[in-house]
């Protein structure tokens, strides 16, 4: 029998607080404060998963040669959901190890849509409770029931780590022997603090931006910083440019290692910690500007690599995603992007030199051929993929926050791109699921998912992040 069970506060929230759920003096017509909703979706009558049709199914997963590398059998999805929504959500997000049952408080694993829904849509709406998101508890109500009938319909889904991290402490007491967590916002004290357990304040997160100084210590930090945001199936983007090049000095003497070798760094650290504990790679994205004296080195990087991986496929090395060839070389972990600027793709435009400026004083390095170096991206692109191009001057003249500060880098997937150290969370909606039958799209009852898909992503958004991360967000809000 599945058991699905409220979710636990978080004990940083047991303080008193301002009730949005406390009755109102009667004798007043004073609308009580709080986020309201309106049944759209769900049904008051029944439950959201009582409104689907469910049945048992075998999730199986094999490799290229047929070899089975995932299987779990009885599982309960809806029967409207394809084989490969199955698949994907019962290997990927479905929490615990069968080999210990199927009781995921006991460290069993989940098996049935049911409870993975559940225990991510009942953690955010109790945590809503807590921070007095509802006007009274009828909308509470209502918001769980949208919510999660939206989710199990699939007219919308989070990002990853909402599905591999929340509500396995709230609703399993997951993590609470496992050793601190990530840092979270301490409302009382005002300071970003670590957790003391591992899921209390999970990692909800799918996109960050983190910075990083030109000093040995930061550069590990990013390094450590990297790994667990990878641990909890993040991914990552940090701009390089900070970093002094291999043709400048150091203070004690010698010359600095230079951006591409703390790139070989992380990109091992992305792959040995494989997102979120599951089999898929970390996702890592880094960036140079334009303008850095290690640019043509950063631009060549990752095809010399591939050319290398050739070799090794030419001598009978496996050629495969994760075979032994491309498993030998470096930088197969992290997508590598310029930052380029107006002036440069109009030096490029123009045939004219470009001059590279030393990162601590900004004297000029070394010229360059604007032009070569495009050609150079686009050969690099056209080998490999790599590197890709972020206009940076165009980014700051869309920079929706411009008295705050510059933008230098994205998410791995660069859709999201915004100040260092900050974080977004995610969440799509599938359009075609609000087509009615004659092709129109309904765009009242689309308006009504976005409204209850913007307020669910809000509510974890202080927890769970790394220090700078979590700082950062705590002044902006």
């Amino acid at each position: 029998m599945i058991q699905l069970k409220p979710g636990l506060t978080p004990s940083s929230l047991n303080r008193p607080r301002k009730s949005s759920l406390r009755t109102k003096n009667r004798g007043t017509k004073k609308k009580s404060k709080g986020l309201r909703f309106e049944r759209v979706f769900s049904d008051e009558s029944m439950a959201p998963f009582d409104q689907v049709d469910w049945e048992r199914r075998t999730a199986e997963i094999t490799d290229d040669s047929g070899k089975v590398i995932f299987k779990q059998e009885n599982i309960e999805v809806p029967k409207s959901w394809s084989a490969l929504a199955t698949k994907i959500a019962v290997s990927k997000y479905f929490y615990g190890d069968i080999a210990n049952g199927t009781d995921p408080h006991k460290g069993g694993r989940e098996t049935s849509v049911r409870q993975l829904v559940h225990r991510v849509t009942r953690t955010i709406t109790d945590w809503g409770i807590a921070d007095g998101y509802f006007a009274n508890a009828e909308a509470a109500q209502i918001f769980y029931d949208e919510l999660t009938w939206l989710c199990v319909n699939q007219h919308g889904a989070f990002n990853s780590p909402v599905w591999f991290n929340v509500g396995l402490h709230h609703q399993y007491g997951i993590g609470r022997d496992g050793g601190p967590g990530n840092y979270f916002y301490n409302r009382t004290s005002g300071r970003a603090e670590r957790a003391a357990t591992q899921y209390e304040y999970p990692q909800g997160s799918a996109c960050f931006i983190q910075s990083v100084e030109d000093t040995m210590e930061d550069i590990m930090r990013l390094a450590t910083s990297e790994a667990m945001l990878f641990k909890y199936g993040s991914g990552t983007g940090s701009d390089l440019s900070s970093l002094r090049s291999t043709r400048e000095k150091l203070s004690g003497g010698g010359k600095p290692s230079g951006p591409l070798s703390f790139l070989k760094v992380y990109d091992q650290v992305a792959n040995v910690v494989k997102s979120g504990g599951k089999t898929r790679r970390a996702a890592k994205m880094n960036t140079l500007k334009d303008w850095h004296p290690d640019i043509e080195e950063f631009i060549d990087a990752k095809q010399k690599e591939e050319k290398k991986a050739w070799a090794l496929i030419e001598q009978g090395y496996d050629g495969s995603y994760n075979g032994d060839a491309y498993g030998s070389v470096m930088y197969q972990n992290e997508n590598l992007s310029v930052r380029v600027s107006d002036e440069f793709m109009d030096a490029a435009v123009e045939d004219r030199e470009w001059w590279t400026r030393r990162v601590r004083d900004g004297k000029p390095c070394d010229k360059k051929d604007a032009r070569a170096l495009l050609r150079k991206i686009a050969e690099g692109t056209h080998i490999c993929g790599d590197p890709g191009m972020q206009f940076d001057s165009t980014i700051h003249k869309w920079h929706t926050c411009k008295g705050t500060d510059r933008q230098n880098s994205t998410n791995p997937c660069s859709e999201y791109l915004f100040l260092d150290n900050t974080a977004c969370n995610l969440a799509s909606l599938n359009l075609m699921k609000f087509k009615d039958a004659d092709g129109v799209f309904d765009v009242e009852r689309f308006k009504s998912a976005v409204r209850v898909y913007i307020t669910a992503p809000r509510t974890p958004t202080s927890s769970g992040r790394s220090d700078s991360v979590t700082r950062t967000s705590a002044r902006s809000s």
